[in-house]
C-alpha cells in the first residue's frame, strides 16, 4: 500500500512538472498595446460609423490608453469600444486598469466607475451605426465608491449573449464575482483565461474571482443589431477583444495575450 501511494505521488509530481514545462516553453506572451499608438486597434462608438474615434475618445498618453470625454458635451449614450484588430479563441489575457476623474455629464448612473473588457465579440465592422452594445461577453470592471460598501470587480455581463454558471443557464445580465473592492485611482491587474466555448476564468490581482462556461449568443440588452448576426444558441468559440468606454474616464496599460493550445481545453464542473 505504501509503495502504491509513493508511486501515485511521483506520478502526480511528474504530471505537474510536465504541465508547467509545456506552459513555460510552448506559449509566449504577445504585447497587444505598444505603448505608443492604437494603430492595431479599431473603434466603434454608438451613433457613429465604424472607426470614427469621436471626440478623440481613445488616445495614448504616457504609455497608457486613456478613455476621455474632453470633447463631448452631453454623453448622449455614446457607448464606445476599442477593438484589437484580430479575433482570438483560446487564450490568457492580462492588463491593468484604473479609474480617474469624474463621470461624464449625461452618462447613466450605473456607469460610475464602471468599464470593462469585451471578449468573444462580434466583428465591429458588422455593427450598424445605431447598435449600442456589441454582441459579446464582458469582464466588467467596477471601482469602489469609498463608502465602505462592497463593490466587486471582475464581474460578468452578457450583452446579446448567455453563459452557464454552476451547470445551469444563467439568464440575468450580470454576475458578480467574489473579488475585493478597490477604491480610488489605484491600478488593478485583471486576467482573463478563455478556453473557446468551454471554461472562462476571471482573475483580479492574482485571485480567481469567477468561473463560468459555455458562452453563446442569446439574451437581450444589445439593441439595433443586424439580425443575421444574432443567432441565439450559437456557441461563441472566438471573437474580438475590446476595451470599453461608457462615460467614466479610465486608463488601460500592459495589455498582453498568450494564445493557448486547444488540447489544453478544460471542462467545467
Amino acid at each position: 500500500m505504501k509503495k502504491l501511494s509513493y508511486l501515485l505521488f511521483v506520478l502526480t509530481l511528474w504530471g505537474c512538472s510536465t504541465t508547467k514545462n509545456i506552459n513555460n516553453n510552448s506559449e509566449k506572451w504577445v504585447t497587444l498595446f505598444n505603448g505608443k499608438d492604437i494603430k492595431d486597434w479599431n473603434v466603434k462608438i454608438h451613433h457613429h460609423d465604424y472607426n470614427v474615434n469621436y471626440g478623440n475618445t481613445f488616445k495614448v498618453v504616457d504609455g497608457t490608453i486613456q478613455v476621455r470625454y474632453d470633447q463631448y458635451g452631453d454623453f448622449n449614450d455614446q457607448f464606445g469600444h476599442l477593438y484589437y484588430k484580430t479575433p482570438f479563441s483560446y487564450y490568457h489575457l492580462k492588463l491593468k486598469y484604473r479609474f480617474v476623474g469624474e463621470l461624464q455629464k449625461g452618462a447613466p448612473d450605473y456607469t460610475l466607475r464602471n468599464s470593462g473588457v469585451m471578449f468573444h465579440s462580434q466583428d465591429p465592422k458588422t455593427m450598424p451605426k445605431e447598435q449600442d452594445w456589441p454582441i459579446s461577453i464582458e469582464m466588467q470592471f467596477l471601482g469602489g465608491l469609498s463608502d465602505g460598501r462592497p463593490r466587486p470587480t471582475g464581474n460578468m455581463c452578457s450583452p446579446g449573449t448567455d453563459i452557464f454558471y454552476r451547470g445551469k443557464l444563467y439568464d440575468a445580465h450580470c454576475l458578480d464575482s467574489k473579488s475585493k473592492t478597490y477604491d480610488g485611482d489605484q491600478w488593478v491587474s485583471a486576467e482573463l483565461i478563455v478556453m473557446g466555448d468551454s471554461l472562462v476564468t476571471h482573475i483580479i490581482n492574482g485571485d480567481t474571482v469567477l468561473q463560468y462556461s459555455t458562452p453563446q449568443i442569446g439574451g437581450g440588452v444589445a439593441n439595433r443589431y443586424d439580425p443575421k448576426i444574432k443567432i441565439d444558441g450559437k456557441a461563441l468559440t472566438e471573437g474580438f477583444i475590446a476595451l470599453q468606454s461608457e462615460g467614466q474616464p479610465v486608463d488601460f496599460k500592459d495589455i498582453q495575450i498568450k494564445e493557448l493550445p486547444h488540447n489544453s481545453r478544460k471542462k467545467s464542473k
